[in-house]
């Protein structure tokens, strides 16, 4: 089962950070790589089990179920639905944790998933640093301004 695993530091306190990705549907609003997202059936953002529809840049869509969300240990779980991806049983957490030296926050970014063994490097640099990594550098440009 191949794992991604992308961490980082945002200069910015864990709670501001948070209160930037805790929203489900706000993917739009902090990642350059999504055009925009909704949440099926109007239900809240914030409830577990609730389901986002989205578009990459490109017009890709994907649909993820949102499986854990917790404010006090600030992480978010959620599974892929629908992608075009060549892949299956994805499952990721994004994890803050706050650094107390400066005020600043420990991200982590991780997944797993199911694929072809010919698919798993592709798929392990892509996660990586298109989804993964691209938000947090863009994260890093909004907390600085």
């Amino acid at each position: 089962m191949p794992r991604v695993y992308i961490s980082s530091v945002i200069e910015a306190p864990a709670a501001k950070v948070w209160e930037r990705v805790r929203d489900f549907n706000g993917l739009p609003r902090w990642h350059p790589r999504i055009r925009d997202s909704r949440i099926e059936n109007g239900e809240p953002a914030d409830r577990v089990g609730c389901v986002r529809d989205f578009h990459l840049q490109n017009g890709d869509r994907i649909r993820e179920k949102l499986l854990g969300l917790s404010d006090f240990d600030m992480f978010c779980t959620y599974a892929i639905l629908e992608s075009p991806m060549p892949l299956t049983d994805y499952v990721a957490t994004l994890r803050l944790t706050p650094i107390t030296d400066g005020d600043r926050t420990f991200v982590e970014w991780s997944a797993e998933f199911d694929c072809a063994e010919a698919d798993a490097q592709g798929l392990v640099t892509g996660i990586g640093n298109d989804v993964f990594q691209s938000g947090f550098d863009a994260l890093k440009r909004q907390m600085m301004g």
